[in-house]
Parts: C-alpha cells; sequence; structure tokens
C-alpha cells in the first residue's frame, strides 16, 4: 500500500510538471461603452488574481516609471487598475522600482520619485505611493541566499523583500542587452540593488573616473573592505584584490566618478537576471502583467524613444513569468513588422532571419532568459494561451 501511494503521489506530480502554464490574453480592441482598463481589470481577474490572499497584505508592485525624456513607458492608468484590484482585495499597494546603475534621472531615490511624478505615477493618479526600494542611494539592500549558477547571494531592494506579495506590471519591448524587456527583466534586473545590477552587468569590479573624482573621500568612508586609497593628488582608487564588488561606493558617489565596467557577455547577463528573478519572487505569491504595445527597440531607460517596431498586441497575465515572456515574445515574432522603425530599416538590409529581437540586437540572445529561468524552476516555457 505505502509502495501504491508512493507511485500514485509521484504520478501526480509527473501530471502537474507536464501541463502547461496557462497565460491569459486580450487585445487592444475596445468597443464603445468597455474601455481598455475595464478590460485589463477583467483580464486579470480572470487569470485569478483574486486567488491570491491579499488580505492586509502589503504588495509590491514593480513597475518601470519610465527615464525622463521616454515616452514608451506604460501609462501610469494602468497601474491604478492592479492598485485598486490589489485594494478591493484588501491589499497595501505600493509602486515600486529600484535605482539605476547608470547615470540618468533616476540614479537616487530623489530624482526616481521626481521621474516617476513627473511621467504622471502620482498617489492622486494612481491610487497608491512610490516607494524606491533600494533607498535613497541604492544602498538599502536585503540578501537573499539562492546558490544558483551564477548568483550565491542576490542583492535585492529592502522594500520589495519586506513585501509580503509581488506584482510585475511590464512594458515589454526590445533591449539592447537582454534582446526583450519583459517580466524576468523587470523583477530580475530591476529589483536588484545598485550593486545588484552591477553584478548582473558585470564580470569584473567598479573603477575611478579620475577626471570626475572630486576628492571627497566618502567612497572610503563606506568601504568596508580598505579596498579604497588615494594618490599624491587625492584621486581614489579601487584595489581590485581587496573589492568584493558590493557597489556602495557607486552608490555614495555624488559625483558620478565611480563606474562598473558593464561587460558582462549577454547570455550571462540573462542567465544572471532570472536567478535574480527567482531570488525575488521565491516562496511568496506573485503574479505577472505585461503589455505589448508601444514595442520600442530599446529599453524604457533610455531618455528617448524610437519608433514601435510592431503594432500593438495586448494585455497579458499569468502566474508564471516564464510562460509570459515566451507567450509575448512568441507573438511579437508574429507580428508584421512596421516599415517605419528601426526593425524595418534592418530588414531593407536583406536580413532574412524572422526574430524581430535579435534583428534588432544581433548580439543578444533571449531565449537565454526562457531557457535558464525554466532550468532553475522560475516558470515553463510551455504555455496554453487562454483568449478572453
Amino acid at each position: 500500500d505505502r509502495y501504491m501511494e508512493k507511485e500514485r503521489k509521484l504520478c501526480r506530480k509527473e501530471m502537474i510538471n507536464l501541463e502547461k502554464s496557462k497565460v491569459y490574453f486580450t487585445d487592444f480592441r475596445a468597443r464603445p461603452g468597455y474601455n481598455l482598463l475595464q478590460k485589463l481589470e477583467r483580464l486579470i481577474k480572470k487569470a485569478g488574481i483574486e486567488n491570491i490572499n491579499f488580505k492586509n497584505k502589503y504588495v509590491a508592485i514593480k513597475i518601470h516609471f519610465g527615464e525622463p525624456g521616454n515616452l514608451a513607458y506604460l501609462r501610469p492608468n494602468y497601474a491604478k487598475v492592479v492598485a485598486d484590484v490589489v485594494k478591493e482585495l484588501g491589499g497595501k499597494p505600493f509602486l515600486t522600482d529600484c535605482n539605476t546603475l547608470y547615470v540618468g534621472g533616476r540614479k537616487n531615490a530623489l530624482d526616481h520619485i521626481d521621474a516617476a511624478y513627473l511621467n504622471g505615477f502620482t498617489p492622486f493618479s494612481t491610487g497608491c505611493h512610490v516607494i524606491i526600494a533600494d533607498g535613497l542611494k541604492g544602498t538599502d539592500e536585503a540578501y537573499v541566499d539562492i546558490n544558483g549558477e551564477y548568483v550565491k547571494t542576490a542583492k535585492i531592494g529592502r522594500a520589495i523583500m519586506d513585501a509580503d506579495v509581488v506584482i510585475s506590471l511590464n512594458h515589454f519591448k526590445g533591449h539592447e542587452g537582454a534582446g526583450f524587456g519583459g517580466a524576468i527583466k523587470n523583477i530580475g534586473m530591476g529589483c536588484g540593488s545598485r550593486a545588484g545590477k552591477m553584478e548582473m552587468h558585470s564580470s569584473g569590479k567598479p573603477n575611478v573616473l579620475s577626471d570626475k573624482c572630486r576628492k571627497c573621500k566618502q567612497c572610503k568612508n563606506i568601504c568596508a573592505h580598505s579596498a579604497i586609497s588615494y594618490d599624491e593628488e587625492g584621486k581614489a582608487h579601487i584595489d581590485h584584490s581587496k573589492c568584493v564588488g558590493c557597489g556602495r561606493c557607486i552608490g555614495i558617489c555624488n559625483f558620478d566618478a565611480i563606474k562598473s565596467p558593464n561587460d558582462e557577455a549577454a547570455d550571462i547577463l540573462n542567465k544572471k537576471m532570472a536567478e535574480y528573478a527567482l531570488a525575488v519572487v521565491k516562496d511568496r505569491p506573485q503574479f505577472h502583467i505585461s503589455l505589448i504595445c508601444d514595442v520600442s527597440p530599446n529599453c524604457d531607460c533610455h531618455s528617448e524613444n524610437d519608433a514601435p517596431f510592431v503594432p500593438n498586441i495586448g494585455m497579458l497575465a499569468s502566474f508564471d513569468m516564464v510562460a509570459l515572456d515566451k507567450a509575448c515574445a512568441d507573438l511579437v515574432n508574429a507580428a508584421t513588422p512596421f516599415e517605419n522603425s528601426y526593425l524595418g530599416d534592418q530588414l531593407k538590409k536583406n536580413v532574412h532571419e524572422k526574430d524581430h529581437f535579435h534583428i534588432n540586437h544581433p548580439d543578444t540572445h533571449w531565449e537565454s532568459q526562457i531557457e535558464h529561468g525554466e532550468k532553475i524552476g522560475l516558470g515553463k516555457s510551455d504555455y496554453e494561451l487562454i483568449k478572453i
């Protein structure tokens, strides 16, 4: 009897593994009297968001607020729909992101919140507050042990790890480093602190740009490993034999004088992102939403956005971020490219490849996100697309 029960359990487990992940889809068509915001609410409820226990739970809605000057980011109206559903179900939502590693309009919490408000993500328009998860200078992080193939301990913005539930609201688009940006990138790269982002982007350690160093010695004060010294001119230098790559010197420098080498191979970048995403969502409720609209060839981190390279396709939702990203990629690759776009320009050069993301950025390999995510148990690439 014990043997038979064990066999039944193994069979049930195999049946679960064989099941396709469900990805729910609706297009951007809207008849009079029924708008896109109502369609989004219906989509996420049909996809099962109500099955999560939100009662008195803190809910991190991870979103990209858009670099100032970029207009391809998701409209705040969509964030309000998600926040309102969470509140309806008893949760306490907040919109969140982590500071950027590069120099730009979102490199510290004050500038980041200004950028969010500039782009319309205010408590008045979305119904919830903005919290920059890794603090004022990107150094407020939680350490999450995952013992991955590439990442042993992930460095995640503390406010995100303090949340009880994680929801990603993704603008699905192209990306010059990852091939595309979807749920895995939004959660994996987006939830990394500045040190976490450095770990994903870099196989090396930071360096000082001497011409920008102002000799303030704040970097030495924050370094716990005595890796920073000064030359006869008072300019900082980093001893890589002592540096552990924590990235705190990058965060503390007010003059952008310390830079990450940003030299990691595209495949490894994608795999590290998947491992960071696992660190964020493991052992707690998660839900993922992607909108395939304004599909720019590059990330919303750019202070500009090029024309979309395919038409707006639809909104998708799933509990499985790997399946969601794969479904989005398949839909984009099946779409007819716009002639007046970066992809259209590339196709005029007699490119015969059918992968739109690879045509845009030939040095990328977006499939490595999916493959590694499936390998580490982040989700499954085999999906069932349910149209509503």
